[in-house]
């Protein structure tokens, strides 16, 4: 509790220097000058400063968190595949089919790419986009967490 307190006052004595005025003039040289101390006998102007902008790093945590939990889960999910293939699990044929799935995926990833590379309106780019979005969401799926 103590600690709270003085890292209060601490923090409150930095605030108030911060909220001192901020002074800018132009000396003969033509060089811009700014300081927190008003200057003596010379023209000056005085800087506003705006509320620094405060982000909550609850969110950020959180975020990461769930990054996390999604990398240990995809790790594991490699990890089983891995040892399923050793035991001979997946046949060949399924395994053909499979990747025959997947370089339809990326075929069809190229050609939507090649399509909005060389311009659309705004419509078609959008329904490029969500193509691009769905296909490479199951090519993800299906194919590199498998």
């Amino acid at each position: 509790m103590l600690g709270n307190v003085a890292a209060f006052l601490i923090a409150s004595l930095f605030a108030s220097s911060v909220s001192a005025g901020v002074y800018t003039w132009t000396d003969t040289d033509g060089v811009v000058h700014f300081s927190d101390r008003q200057p003596p006998a010379r023209n000056h102007d005085t800087v506003t400063l705006r509320e620094p902008s405060v982000m909550p790093m609850s969110e950020n945590i959180g975020q990461g968190r769930r990054v996390t939990t999604i990398n240990r889960q995809v790790s594991r999910s490699l990890e089983r595949s891995d040892s399923g293939r050793r035991s001979g699990g997946a046949s060949k044929k399924a395994d053909a089919r499979q990747q025959k799935t997947c370089e339809g995926y990326r075929k069809r990833l190229d050609r939507i790419q090649q399509q909005l590379r060389a311009g659309y309106s705004n419509d078609r780019g959008n329904r490029l986009r969500r193509q691009r979005r769905k296909f490479s969401q199951a090519l993800s799926r299906e194919c590199l967490l498998r």
